[in-house]
């Protein structure tokens, strides 16, 4: 398991974001550090781990929803091997 550096690009849907409480997610261009084996599995569980952490908030319809919606529009830019 190698660590990568996750560059996200959340500026589409920090807005809607804003009633949650999303530590290191809490920018429009966080930079979340994710243990995997491949690039691919890092840039999947960076944005799963924010799901996660929205549905721990909040476990309403309305916010199954919402994690739904902002899936299409979470851009990983890059995901660097440290």
């Amino acid at each position: 398991m190698l660590i990568y550096k996750v560059y996200l690009d959340l500026s589409l849907v920090i807005s809607r974001l804003r009633e949650f409480q999303l530590m290191e997610y809490n920018s429009a261009f966080p930079i979340v550090f994710m243990e995997a084996s491949n690039p691919d599995d890092a840039c999947f569980k960076a944005v799963y781990t924010l799901i996660q952490m929205i549905l721990k908030q909040s476990n309403t319809v309305e916010t199954r929803i919402l994690c739904r919606s902002i899936k299409r529009d979470i851009r990983v830019i890059k995901a660097l091997c440290r």
